[in-house]
């Protein structure tokens, strides 16, 4: 079915170029050299070549024919590749006042608009503090004896000798880590359920080509996002009516009052729940994964780690 979509919206993308060629403006318009790389087919760009292998395959090859930096189009969004730590640093932390965050349109809508990572300034900074002030310590020591249970429930489930992938078990770990500092450890099951299932459907579709084609990763994942905005509003409107005083990011968000008094509204709430959930299981997931082939990979560093922490 994505393929043939994909097929669709190829044949579509010529039929514009074709029509838009016919009525190109006049006139020209100067633009600064952007670095070596091919822009693919109108609209669609590299996307198929993207996801038709091997991601890492894709931009390997990449760097090997154009070098470190190079241009590409992909998710609809044209834009600079950086392959090297040199260039990383430079946009990162040398220079990175020259460069404004964005994300392709796509990503921005399934996360939603109002998280605090499509902004800067005074809303991020505020939305930050939030963030950061329902992870203290004396929260965190709250929250042991749910985390260990989350931990238990996950090993026992990977128990029986068979091979399991890492990575997505540790999102799995994460996602739950996540739901439990954002409403505290008595959420409804059937609203971690319902979360849970809509959020898996919105991540296999986080990075799908854009298309409104029915059955398509990214059409079923933009429903899910509608579904996963009317469960948060269930959650957020029954916390308001109970005035439930838990120690947790929501009661963090709906607490939250500007210096002239404004507060958060509840599509505020909802994106920057999302927002919070998808960083925390992808960020941090990843870098458990890297931690545990680290360990494994070095046998003494192991040995000095259970030393320190199991004796």
């Amino acid at each position: 079915m994505e393929i043939a979509a994909y097929f669709f919206i190829f044949i579509l993308s010529i039929l514009i170029f074709v029509l838009l060629s016919r009525n190109r403006r006049v006139g020209r318009i100067v633009q600064g050299k952007l670095p070596p790389g091919s822009m693919g087919w109108p609209y669609i760009g590299e996307t198929l070549q993207l996801y038709s292998r091997d991601p890492s395959v894709f931009f390997a090859s990449k760097q090997k024919r154009y070098g470190e930096i190079f241009k590409t189009h992909i998710l609809g969004c044209p834009c600079v590749m950086l392959a090297s730590p040199e260039a990383a640093r430079f946009v990162l932390v040398t220079q990175a006042h020259l460069f404004k965050p964005t994300y392709p349109k796509s990503k921005e809508n399934f996360i939603g608009p109002s998280a605090l990572f499509f902004h800067q300034g005074e809303y991020h900074m505020r939305l930050r503090k939030l963030v950061q002030g329902s992870l203290t310590l004396n929260t965190l020591r709250d929250m042991v004896g749910d985390l260990n249970a989350i931990f238990s429930s996950s090993l026992d489930s990977l128990s029986g000798g068979h091979v399991v992938n890492t990575f997505h078990e540790l999102k799995k770990i994460s996602f739950d880590v996540g739901i439990l500092a954002v409403f505290g450890g008595n959420l409804d099951a059937h609203y971690a359920k319902e979360l849970k299932k809509n959020y898996t459907i919105l991540d296999k579709g986080y990075n799908s080509f854009p298309t409104i084609i029915p059955g398509t990763l990214y059409k079923k994942a933009k429903m899910a996002r509608r579904r996963l905005s009317t469960i948060l509003e269930e959650i957020i409107r029954l916390r308001k009516e109970t005035r439930a005083d838990k120690n947790d990011l929501l009661t963090s968000f709906l607490a939250y009052k500007g210096e002239n008094g404004e507060v958060l509204s509840d599509n505020q709430i909802a994106d920057n729940i999302i927002g919070v959930l998808f960083a925390a299981q992808d960020t941090t997931a990843s870098v458990m994964t890297w931690t545990i082939k680290f360990l494994h990979d070095h046998p003494k560093l192991l040995e000095a780690v259970k030393v320190v922490h199991f004796f």
